[in-house]
Protein backbone atom coordinates (compact mmCIF):
# COMPACT_ATOMS: atom_id res chain seq x y z
CA UNK A 1 0.00 0.00 0.00
CA UNK A 2 1.05 3.86 -0.26
CA UNK A 3 3.78 2.76 -2.85
CA UNK A 4 5.24 6.37 -4.43
CA UNK A 5 7.67 4.35 -6.31
CA UNK A 6 8.70 5.28 -9.79
CA UNK A 7 5.71 8.31 -9.48
CA UNK A 8 6.78 11.71 -10.92
CA UNK A 9 6.44 14.27 -8.81
CA UNK A 10 6.98 18.61 -9.14
CA UNK A 11 7.49 20.60 -6.15
CA UNK A 12 6.77 24.23 -6.76
CA UNK A 13 9.09 26.41 -4.30
CA UNK A 14 10.56 23.09 -3.24
CA UNK A 15 14.06 24.21 -2.25
CA UNK A 16 13.49 25.64 1.06
CA UNK A 17 11.02 25.46 3.97
CA UNK A 18 7.45 23.73 3.46
CA UNK A 19 8.79 22.63 -0.12
CA UNK A 20 11.90 21.29 1.01
CA UNK A 21 9.77 19.17 3.83
CA UNK A 22 7.33 17.99 0.48
CA UNK A 23 10.18 17.12 -1.71
CA UNK A 24 12.04 15.23 0.64
CA UNK A 25 9.48 12.72 1.60
CA UNK A 26 8.76 12.09 -1.75
CA UNK A 27 12.29 11.18 -2.84
CA UNK A 28 12.62 9.38 0.44
CA UNK A 29 9.62 7.23 -0.73
CA UNK A 30 11.34 6.42 -4.10
CA UNK A 31 9.96 8.99 -6.43
CA UNK A 32 11.35 10.94 -8.89
CA UNK A 33 10.92 14.93 -7.88
CA UNK A 34 11.60 17.70 -9.78
CA UNK A 35 11.94 20.59 -7.23
CA UNK A 36 11.81 24.33 -8.86
CA UNK A 37 12.59 27.54 -7.26
CA UNK A 38 14.26 30.74 -7.97
CA UNK A 39 17.60 30.70 -6.69
CA UNK A 40 20.31 28.27 -8.84
CA UNK A 41 22.22 28.08 -5.41
CA UNK A 42 19.50 26.33 -3.41
CA UNK A 43 18.38 24.38 -6.54
CA UNK A 44 22.05 22.91 -6.43
CA UNK A 45 22.29 22.16 -2.53
CA UNK A 46 18.41 20.59 -2.72
CA UNK A 47 18.93 18.70 -5.84
CA UNK A 48 22.74 17.19 -4.41
CA UNK A 49 21.16 16.32 -0.89
CA UNK A 50 17.75 14.96 -2.65
CA UNK A 51 19.80 12.47 -4.65
CA UNK A 52 21.22 10.78 -1.41
CA UNK A 53 17.69 9.81 0.38
CA UNK A 54 16.09 7.21 -2.57
CA UNK A 55 16.06 5.42 -5.74
CA UNK A 56 14.43 7.97 -7.63
CA UNK A 57 15.84 10.64 -10.17
CA UNK A 58 16.02 14.09 -8.61
CA UNK A 59 16.01 17.45 -11.20
CA UNK A 60 16.38 21.19 -10.49
CA UNK A 61 14.31 23.63 -12.75
CA UNK A 62 14.59 27.41 -12.02
CA UNK A 63 11.37 28.90 -12.16
CA UNK A 64 9.33 31.60 -11.36
CA UNK A 65 5.74 30.76 -10.53
CA UNK A 66 4.17 34.04 -11.57
CA UNK A 67 5.61 33.71 -15.26
CA UNK A 68 3.26 31.17 -16.71
CA UNK A 69 6.34 31.16 -19.67
CA UNK A 70 8.70 29.78 -16.81
CA UNK A 71 5.88 27.10 -15.55
CA UNK A 72 5.39 25.57 -19.17
CA UNK A 73 8.99 25.09 -19.17
CA UNK A 74 9.08 23.30 -15.87
CA UNK A 75 6.62 20.77 -16.76
CA UNK A 76 8.38 20.25 -20.34
CA UNK A 77 12.10 19.62 -18.59
CA UNK A 78 9.96 17.17 -15.90
CA UNK A 79 8.54 15.23 -18.94
CA UNK A 80 11.69 15.33 -20.69
CA UNK A 81 13.65 13.77 -17.90
CA UNK A 82 10.55 11.67 -16.04
CA UNK A 83 8.71 10.62 -18.85
CA UNK A 84 5.63 12.28 -17.27
CA UNK A 85 4.21 13.74 -14.03
CA UNK A 86 2.51 12.18 -11.60
CA UNK A 87 1.72 14.60 -9.40
CA UNK A 88 2.01 18.35 -8.76
CA UNK A 89 2.72 19.88 -5.54
CA UNK A 90 1.72 23.57 -5.98
CA UNK A 91 3.47 25.02 -2.78
CA UNK A 92 5.49 27.77 -3.92
CA UNK A 93 4.21 31.39 -1.82
CA UNK A 94 5.60 34.54 -0.73
CA UNK A 95 4.34 36.05 2.99
CA UNK A 96 5.47 39.57 3.02
CA UNK A 97 3.47 41.69 6.05
CA UNK A 98 1.77 44.59 4.56
CA UNK A 99 -0.53 46.38 7.11
CA UNK A 100 -4.36 47.49 5.44
CA UNK A 101 -4.22 51.03 6.16
CA UNK A 102 -0.52 51.04 4.00
CA UNK A 103 -0.63 48.20 1.92
CA UNK A 104 0.62 49.48 -1.58
CA UNK A 105 -1.06 48.04 -5.05
CA UNK A 106 1.87 46.55 -5.89
CA UNK A 107 2.14 44.71 -3.09
CA UNK A 108 -1.24 43.34 -3.58
CA UNK A 109 -0.59 42.36 -6.94
CA UNK A 110 2.99 40.87 -6.43
CA UNK A 111 1.87 38.29 -3.57
CA UNK A 112 -1.59 37.46 -5.50
CA UNK A 113 0.74 36.77 -8.85
CA UNK A 114 3.20 34.17 -6.75
CA UNK A 115 0.30 32.66 -4.24
CA UNK A 116 -2.64 32.62 -6.96
CA UNK A 117 -2.10 32.89 -10.68
CA UNK A 118 1.24 30.78 -9.60
CA UNK A 119 -1.17 28.20 -8.49
CA UNK A 120 -2.95 28.42 -11.79
CA UNK A 121 0.29 28.31 -14.14
CA UNK A 122 1.68 25.62 -12.49
CA UNK A 123 -1.53 23.43 -12.61
CA UNK A 124 -2.08 24.38 -16.25
CA UNK A 125 1.47 24.00 -17.31
CA UNK A 126 1.23 19.98 -16.19
CA UNK A 127 -2.51 19.25 -16.92
CA UNK A 128 -1.66 16.75 -20.61
CA UNK A 129 0.64 14.91 -18.52
CA UNK A 130 -1.41 14.86 -15.64
CA UNK A 131 -4.16 13.46 -17.53
CA UNK A 132 -2.00 11.31 -19.61
CA UNK A 133 -0.49 9.63 -16.06
CA UNK A 134 -4.46 8.05 -15.68
CA UNK A 135 -3.85 8.80 -12.01
CA UNK A 136 -2.81 12.29 -11.68
CA UNK A 137 -2.65 14.74 -8.21
CA UNK A 138 -2.88 18.11 -7.45
CA UNK A 139 -1.72 18.94 -3.88
CA UNK A 140 -1.81 22.69 -3.09
CA UNK A 141 -0.03 24.41 0.05
CA UNK A 142 -2.82 26.80 1.32
CA UNK A 143 -2.46 27.81 5.14
CA UNK A 144 -5.05 28.11 8.57
CA UNK A 145 -4.36 31.78 7.76
CA UNK A 146 -6.89 33.00 5.66
CA UNK A 147 -9.25 30.11 5.07
CA UNK A 148 -9.75 29.69 8.76
CA UNK A 149 -7.96 32.06 10.48
CA UNK A 150 -6.08 36.01 10.15
CA UNK A 151 -2.85 37.59 11.48
CA UNK A 152 -2.52 41.35 11.35
CA UNK A 153 -0.73 42.46 8.30
CA UNK A 154 -1.63 39.72 6.38
CA UNK A 155 -4.70 40.00 5.05
CA UNK A 156 -3.61 40.26 1.38
CA UNK A 157 -1.37 36.64 1.83
CA UNK A 158 -4.10 35.28 4.19
CA UNK A 159 -7.02 36.04 0.53
CA UNK A 160 -4.47 34.16 -1.48
CA UNK A 161 -4.64 31.45 0.43
CA UNK A 162 -8.66 31.29 0.60
CA UNK A 163 -8.61 31.76 -3.02
CA UNK A 164 -6.28 28.89 -3.49
CA UNK A 165 -9.17 26.86 -2.04
CA UNK A 166 -12.12 28.49 -4.17
CA UNK A 167 -9.70 26.84 -7.35
CA UNK A 168 -9.14 23.57 -5.42
CA UNK A 169 -13.34 23.21 -5.48
CA UNK A 170 -13.77 23.93 -8.91
CA UNK A 171 -10.99 22.65 -10.61
CA UNK A 172 -12.04 19.03 -8.85
CA UNK A 173 -14.76 19.04 -10.58
CA UNK A 174 -13.44 19.82 -13.89
CA UNK A 175 -10.74 17.11 -13.79
CA UNK A 176 -12.77 14.29 -12.23
CA UNK A 177 -13.23 12.96 -15.10
CA UNK A 178 -10.02 12.80 -16.03
CA UNK A 179 -8.82 10.76 -12.39
CA UNK A 180 -7.20 13.75 -11.24
CA UNK A 181 -7.84 14.73 -7.85
CA UNK A 182 -7.07 18.42 -6.26
CA UNK A 183 -6.68 18.65 -2.85
CA UNK A 184 -4.98 21.42 -0.31
CA UNK A 185 -3.10 21.16 2.75
CA UNK A 186 -3.48 24.18 5.47
CA UNK A 187 -0.35 23.97 7.41
CA UNK A 188 -0.26 25.76 11.15
CA UNK A 189 2.96 26.67 12.30
CA UNK A 190 5.28 25.05 10.78
CA UNK A 191 9.42 25.16 12.04
CA UNK A 192 11.05 26.74 8.75
CA UNK A 193 14.38 28.75 8.53
CA UNK A 194 12.51 31.95 8.72
CA UNK A 195 11.48 31.47 11.91
CA UNK A 196 14.58 30.13 13.50
CA UNK A 197 15.91 33.93 13.04
CA UNK A 198 13.47 34.53 15.70
CA UNK A 199 15.03 32.82 18.37
CA UNK A 200 13.85 30.02 21.15
CA UNK A 201 11.74 32.76 23.69
CA UNK A 202 9.42 33.35 20.04
CA UNK A 203 9.41 30.01 19.16
CA UNK A 204 8.65 28.94 22.50
CA UNK A 205 5.76 31.26 22.70
CA UNK A 206 4.02 30.06 19.61
CA UNK A 207 4.13 26.40 20.90
CA UNK A 208 2.07 27.67 23.79
CA UNK A 209 -1.23 28.22 21.44
CA UNK A 210 -0.95 24.71 20.04
CA UNK A 211 -2.42 21.60 21.62
CA UNK A 212 0.26 19.29 20.68
CA UNK A 213 3.11 21.59 22.53
CA UNK A 214 5.11 22.01 19.56
CA UNK A 215 5.79 23.45 16.02
CA UNK A 216 5.05 21.51 12.74
CA UNK A 217 8.02 20.38 10.70
CA UNK A 218 7.96 20.63 6.88
CA UNK A 219 7.84 17.07 6.68
CA UNK A 220 4.60 16.91 8.68
CA UNK A 221 3.39 18.45 5.56
CA UNK A 222 5.12 16.22 3.31
CA UNK A 223 3.53 13.48 5.26
CA UNK A 224 0.10 14.29 4.10
CA UNK A 225 1.14 15.30 0.42
CA UNK A 226 2.60 11.98 0.53
CA UNK A 227 -1.08 10.08 1.10
CA UNK A 228 -3.04 12.38 -1.19
CA UNK A 229 -0.76 11.91 -3.86
CA UNK A 230 -0.85 7.33 -4.00
CA UNK A 231 -3.48 5.81 -5.42
CA UNK A 232 -5.00 4.80 -2.29
CA UNK A 233 -6.40 8.55 -1.92
CA UNK A 234 -7.57 8.21 -5.40
CA UNK A 235 -11.61 9.20 -3.39
CA UNK A 236 -10.20 12.11 -1.86
CA UNK A 237 -10.31 15.13 -3.51
CA UNK A 238 -11.76 19.23 -3.38
CA UNK A 239 -10.76 19.07 0.56
CA UNK A 240 -8.75 21.30 2.40
CA UNK A 241 -6.81 19.40 5.40
CA UNK A 242 -5.42 21.37 8.57
CA UNK A 243 -1.98 19.66 9.60
CA UNK A 244 -1.49 22.18 12.45
CA UNK A 245 -1.32 20.08 16.00
CA UNK A 246 -4.52 21.58 16.54
CA UNK A 247 -3.71 25.26 16.52
CA UNK A 248 -7.23 26.23 15.31
CA UNK A 249 -9.12 24.25 17.89
CA UNK A 250 -8.69 26.26 21.55
CA UNK A 251 -11.20 29.66 21.79
CA UNK A 252 -8.67 30.82 23.74
CA UNK A 253 -5.18 30.24 25.81
CA UNK A 254 -6.75 29.30 28.86
CA UNK A 255 -8.52 25.64 27.06
CA UNK A 256 -4.70 24.79 27.18
CA UNK A 257 -3.14 26.31 29.80
CA UNK A 258 -1.26 23.17 31.91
Amino acid sequence: MFDLQGRSVVVTGGTKGIGRGIATVFARAGANVAVAGRSTADIDTCVADLEQLGSGKVIGVQTDVSDRDQCEALASRTVEAFGGIDVVCANAGVFPDAPLATMTPEQLTGIFAVNVNGTFYAVQACLDALIASGSGRVVLTSSITGPITGYPGWSHYGATKAAQLGFMRTAAIELAPHKITVNAILPGNIMTEGLLDNGEEYIASMARSIPAGALGTPEDIGHLAAFLATKEAGYITGQAIAVDGGQVLPESLDAIAT
